[in-house]
C-alpha cells in the first residue's frame, strides 16, 4: 500500500527542506511516492528542490515545473497522476511529526473503522463544538452540517484513499480561498470522513491560522470563499434554504469578530 504526497510549492525556499525531511522521517516504513509541484517559484525553490532529490535518492521525489497557477491548480496537477492507494496532502510550509501516516494509516487500513479520510489535530488546535469524541473509537466524526459551523481538518492533516478522487473530483481551481473547506464539503457527500484527535501536523511555523500569514491573512477575501461554499451547498441541494441563511448569519458573524481573535 503506497501512499502519494502532494506537496505544491511557490517560494518556498526557507521551509521546504524542512517539509521534505518531515516525510523521510516517518515511522510508516512502507511506500511512498512524493510528487512535489514547483508552481512557478521566483526564489531558490526550484534549485532547493533539485539538489534535494539528487542528495536523497532513496526517496521517490518526482518533481513537476508549471507556470504560477495557485495552490488549487498545482495540487491537482500532482492528483490526477498520483498512483498511490492513498493520498497525502502537505503544503511546503508546513511538516509531519514523525508518527503521523502510522496512527492515520491504522484507521484507513482497518475496515472496522470505515474510515475513507482522516485528518488530525495541528498547531494548538483542539476539539470543539460542534465536533466531539466519540467514545467508542476515539475519533471525530466529520459532516457537512458541522464544516458549514467550523471548519476542521488543516490541508496538511489530510490523507484519504484513492476512491476520493474518483467520486469526488478535484480542488475548484478557480477558488483562491478557502478551496480545502469547498473539498471537504463535496468530499462529505460520498465518503465518510474522521478526525483522529492528535496533534501530528506543524503548520506554517505554529503560527495562529488567522490574521498572520499566508492566504487565510486575507480575511475578506477568506469571507468570500466562505460565502462561496455555502451557497454551493444549497444550490447542491445539501441544505435548504432555512439552513442556507443560518449559516450565512453565523459566518458574517465570524468574520466581524475574527479580527478581535486574531489580536488576543
Amino acid at each position: 500500500m503506497a501512499i502519494s504526497v502532494i506537496i505544491p510549492v511557490y517560494n518556498a525556499e526557507e521551509s521546504i527542506e524542512k517539509c521534505l525531511d518531515s516525510i523521510k522521517n516517518q515511522t510508516w516504513k512502507r511506500e511512498f511516492e512524493i510528487i512535489v509541484i514547483n508552481d512557478g517559484s521566483t526564489d531558490r525553490s526550484r534549485e532547493i528542490l533539485e539538489n534535494y532529490q539528487r542528495n536523497n535518492p532513496e526517496m521517490p521525489i518526482q518533481l513537476v515545473h508549471q507556470e504560477n497557477g495557485g495552490v488549487s491548480k498545482a495540487r491537482n496537477a500532482g492528483l490526477k497522476i498520483a498512483k498511490g492507494d492513498y493520498i497525502a496532502l502537505l503544503d511546503s510550509d508546513d511538516e509531519w511529526l514523525p508518527e503521523k501516516t502510522e496512527r492515520q494509516l491504522k484507521y484507513l487500513e482497518n475496515p472496522d473503522f470505515g474510515v475513507d479520510f482522516i485528518t488530525s489535530l495541528w498547531n494548538d488546535e483542539k476539539v470543539s463544538f460542534p465536533y466531539k469524541i466519540d467514545v467508542d473509537n476515539g475519533l471525530v466524526t466529520i459532516i457537512l452540517k458541522k464544516l458549514l459551523l467550523k471548519i476542521t481538518g488543516q490541508t496538511s492533516t489530510a490523507i484519504f484513499k484513492r476512491k476520493i478522487l474518483e467520486n469526488t473530483g478535484y480542488f475548484d481551481e478557480q477558488q483562491k480561498y478557502s478551496e480545502d473547506a469547498n473539498f471537504w464539503m463535496r468530499i462529505s457527500e460520498n465518503n465518510s470522513m474522521f478526525l483522529l484527535p492528535e496533534k501530528l501536523v506543524i503548520a506554517g511555523n505554529g503560527k495562529k491560522s488567522f490574521g498572520f500569514s499566508g492566504l487565510s491573512a486575507n480575511l475578506k477575501e477568506m469571507e468570500k470563499g466562505i460565502q462561496k461554499n455555502i451557497l454551493e451547498m444549497y444550490r447542491d441541494k445539501r441544505i435548504n434554504l432555512l439552513e442556507y441563511l443560518f449559516y450565512f448569519v453565523i459566518s458574517k458573524f465570524k468574520y466581524f469578530v475574527r479580527p478581535i481573535r486574531a489580536k488576543l
